[in-house]
C-alpha cells in the first residue's frame, strides 16, 4: 500500500517506499500537474494550432502514466470549461487500488460538481474508449511503456513516469521511440524532467527541446516538438 502525503497546496500525493518516490511534486500536486501538463501542453497547444482541433476533429493526447487520475482529470475539466473535444488515452501497468483512489482529494480541492468525474475515469474498464461527458473521450491502457503500439494519431503527449533515477528503463531511446511514432506531425510532449540522458534520448529520436520555468519547486521543465525524421530501426 502506497502512502497518502500532504503536498503544499493542499492537494494529496501518493509515496512509494519502495522506491523512496512521489507521484506528484510535494510543493503542490495539482498546481504542478496544471503547469507542466495543461499550461505547458494543452493550452499552449491549442493557442499555437487553434486550426487543428474541431469540433468534429479533437485533440488527441497519449498520457505515460495514468497514476492517480490527477492529469486526466484536470484535463476533463478543462476541456469542459473551454467546450474543446479531447480524446485521451492513457497508459498505466499498475493501477492503485480502489481504497488508494478513495483516499485521494482531488476532488474536494477541484471542486465537489466535478467529483464524480474522477471516480468514473478510475471505474472505466481498461482497452475501451468510453465518452465521459460531451467533450471528453476517455481510454485506458494496461500496458509498459516499452510495449505499446499506436497509429500515428496524437497531438500532445503528456510523459509522467516516475523519473529517471528509480526507472530508467521507461525514459529510453526505444520508449520515446514508440511514443514519436505515435505522434502527428508537428505534435507536441511534455514533462517535467530536464535531466540530460532525458534530453539526449528525446534529440536522438528527433525531437527538438525548449526548457521552460518548472513549477514550484522545480527549475524547469521541457518541451518537446516532432519535427525530425527517426534514423535508427523500428524497436
Amino acid at each position: 500500500m502506497h502512502e497518502i502525503i500532504p503536498t503544499e497546496d493542499g492537494s494529496s500525493t501518493l509515496y512509494v517506499p519502495q522506491l523512496d518516490e512521489h507521484y506528484h511534486s510535494v510543493h503542490g500536486a495539482i498546481q504542478e500537474s496544471r503547469h507542466i501538463f495543461l499550461h505547458a501542453g494543452m493550452e499552449y497547444f491549442l493557442e499555437t494550432f487553434p486550426e487543428r482541433v474541431t469540433s468534429s476533429s479533437p485533440l488527441h493526447i497519449l498520457e505515460a502514466g495514468f497514476g492517480t487520475g490527477l492529469n486526466a482529470y484536470l484535463t476533463l475539466i478543462r476541456a469542459g470549461e473551454l467546450q474543446c473535444p479531447v480524446c485521451y488515452h492513457t497508459i498505466e501497468k499498475y493501477p492503485l487500488t480502489t481504497e488508494e483512489i478513495s483516499r485521494l482529494n482531488y476532488p474536494e480541492n477541484i471542486g465537489f460538481p466535478h467529483s464524480g468525474l474522477f471516480y468514473q475515469l478510475h471505474d472505466c474498464p481498461w482497452e475501451k474508449e468510453q465518452q465521459i461527458t460531451s467533450d471528453f473521450r476517455f481510454c485506458k491502457h494496461r500496458q509498459d511503456f516499452r510495449e505499446i503500439h499506436f497509429p500515428e494519431q496524437f497531438h500532445l503527449v503528456y510523459f509522467d513516469a516516475f523519473n529517471p533515477d528509480v526507472q530508467p528503463h521507461l525514459w529510453t531511446t526505444e520508449v520515446f521511440t514508440r511514443f514519436y511514432r505515435a505522434m502527428l506531425p508537428e505534435s507536441l510532449l511534455v514533462t517535467y524532467c530536464v535531466k540530460g540522458i532525458v534530453k539526449q534520448a528525446l534529440r536522438t529520436v528527433g525531437f527538438t527541446l525548449k526548457r521552460l520555468p518548472g513549477p514550484p519547486g522545480k527549475r524547469e521543465m521541457l518541451r518537446a516538438k516532432k519535427t525530425l525524421p527517426i534514423t535508427h530501426p523500428t524497436p
